[in-house]
C-alpha cells in the first residue's frame, strides 16, 4: 500500500505528531507499503520525533499564519497555491490512501480532490469545546461554517475519534473509534519512592496549569517534601504568567517548569505520580505512558480523555474544578506507598490493551476495506 500521511509540521513536541511517528514507523517496516509524509511548514526544521529512513518526507512550504483564523484573508489568498501543491505531489505519489491527522485549512478541501482515493480524517480534539459556540451562533457566517464543516466531515471515507464519547459528536455516520497506540512500554516500572509528582503536555491554559499551581499549594502546606515537574513547551507569555503565579506563591522551591523533553519515558519512571488538570481532552496520550511506567494518576474528571483511561484499580478522577478535592487525593497518595504501587501496577497491566500492534492491525484492516470498496 502506498498510504500518505498529511499533517502541517513535525517538528514540535505534541501527542499528534508522536503518534504519527508510531503509526508511521510501524507501517513503514511491512515491506509491501510505501509511506509518505507531506507537510505544510516544515521549513527544513528536523523532526521532533524518530522516523525511520524509509518514509519519504515532502514539504509543500504554505506556511499559513498560525495567529489567525483558518479563513482570515492572509491565510485564503494561500489556499489555491497549497491545492495546486498538494494535487501535484499526489499526482507523482498515486497513494492508495490518504489519512488527514492535524486539523487546519486543508481538512476543509482535502476531501474534494482526488476523489478516487479513500480519505480519512483523524480528529485528536475534543468537540465538546464546540457545544457553545454551536448551540449559540448567532453570526450567519459562523453558522455557515459549521454547516459546512458537518458536510464535509460526510465526505471523507471515514472519520477517526479516540473515544466512544466523541462518536456521539458527529452527524455523519462514517465515524469509528480507534485510540492511540502506546508509544512505548518500557522494561522497567517506576520504584515509585522518588519525591516526585510529574505532569506533561502543551503549556496552555486549557491544560489549566493554573489550577495545578494552587493544588500544588494547598499540598505543601501538609508536606513539604514533593516537588512538582511539569513537562511541555508553550507561548512565553503564558508560561511567564504560571512562572510569576509559582513565585507569587513562594512555591519556586517545589513546581518546576522543565521544558519539552525527548526523554519523557525516563522521567516518568524517575516519578511517583501522575497528575492532569486539563478542562477538556480527547485520548490523552501520555495518560497511557504514565500507565505503561506504573504511574498512578489523578486528573480532573473532565470531558472526555481521562475517563476512558483512568479507573479506581489505576488512580482517581477528580470533580472539575475541585481544588480542594484534588489536593486531598495527592496528599492521600503521597503518604501511602503501598497504594501507590497497588494502583501502579494496575495500570501498568491495563496499558497493555492499547499495544502498538493491537491499534494497528485496526488501522490495517480499515485501509483494506477501504482500498477493496473502492
Amino acid at each position: 500500500m502506498k498510504i500518505v500521511f498529511i499533517i502541517d509540521q513535525v517538528f514540535r513536541h505534541g501527542g499528534i505528531e508522536r503518534v504519527l511517528s508510531i503509526k508511521a514507523n510501524y507501517l513503514s517496516t511491512i515491506k509491501t507499503n510505501e509511506i509518505h509524509i507531506i507537510t505544510t511548514e516544515q521549513n527544513n526544521h528536523k523532526a521532533c520525533y524518530d522516523f525511520n529512513s524509509e518514509i519519504n518526507f515532502q514539504d509543500l512550504n504554505i506556511n499559513y499564519y498560525k495567529n489567525k483564523s483558518y479563513f482570515h484573508p492572509k491565510n485564503l489568498f494561500k489556499i489555491p497555491s497549497h491545492i495546486s501543491k498538494l494535487k501535484s505531489v499526489l499526482k507523482k505519489i498515486t497513494p492508495d490512501i490518504i489519512v488527514v491527522c492535524s486539523h487546519s485549512t486543508d481538512t476543509y478541501f482535502i476531501p474534494f480532490i482526488k476523489k478516487e482515493i479513500p480519505k480519512i480524517k483523524e480528529f485528536h480534539y475534543s468537540k465538546f469545546i464546540e457545544i457553545d459556540k454551536r448551540k449559540n451562533a448567532t453570526n450567519f457566517i459562523k453558522k455557515w461554517f459549521f454547516k459546512f464543516a458537518n458536510f464535509v466531515e460526510t465526505k471523507y471515507d471515514k472519520l477517526i475519534v479516540l473515544n466512544a464519547d466523541e462518536a456521539d459528536y458527529y452527524k455523519s455516520n462514517n465515524t469509528i473509534t480507534i485510540p492511540n497506540p502506546l508509544t512505548f512500554f518500557p522494561e522497567t516500572v517506576s520504584s515509585l519512592n522518588n519525591n516526585i509528582v510529574i505532569s506533561a503536555g502543551r503549556i496552555a491554559q486549557v491544560k489549566r496549569y493554573d489550577l495545578l499551581i494552587d493544588i500544588w499549594e494547598l499540598v505543601i502546606k501538609k508536606n513539604n517534601q514533593w516537588q512538582l515537574h511539569i513537562y511541555g513547551h508553550g507561548e512565553k507569555k503564558y508560561l511567564n504568567y504560571l512562572q510569576e503565579k509559582v513565585d507569587s506563591k513562594k512555591l519556586y522551591n517545589h513546581v518546576f517548569f522543565k521544558g519539552a523533553t525527548n526523554q519523557i519515558k525516563d522521567k516518568m519512571l524517575h516519578s511517583s505520580l501522575f497528575v492532569m488538570t486539563s478542562e477538556n481532552e480527547c485520548f490523552p496520550l501520555v495518560l497511557l505512558e504514565a500507565q505503561a511506567c506504573g504511574l498512578p494518576i489523578i486528573a480532573f474528571d473532565c470531558p472526555h480523555g481521562p475517563r476512558n483511561i483512568i479507573d479506581d484499580q489505576t488512580g482517581k478522577l477528580i470533580n472539575m474544578g475541585d481544588i480542594n478535592g484534588f489536593s486531598k487525593a495527592i496528599l492521600i497518595s503521597l503518604l501511602n506507598e503501598s497504594e501507590r504501587l497497588k494502583l501502579g501496577k494496575q495500570a501498568r497491566l491495563k496499558s497493555k490493551q492499547y499495544s502498538v500492534d493491537k491499534i494497528m492491525s485496526i488501522w490495517i484492516k480499515m485501509f483494506t476495506e477501504l482500498i477493496h470498496k473502492k
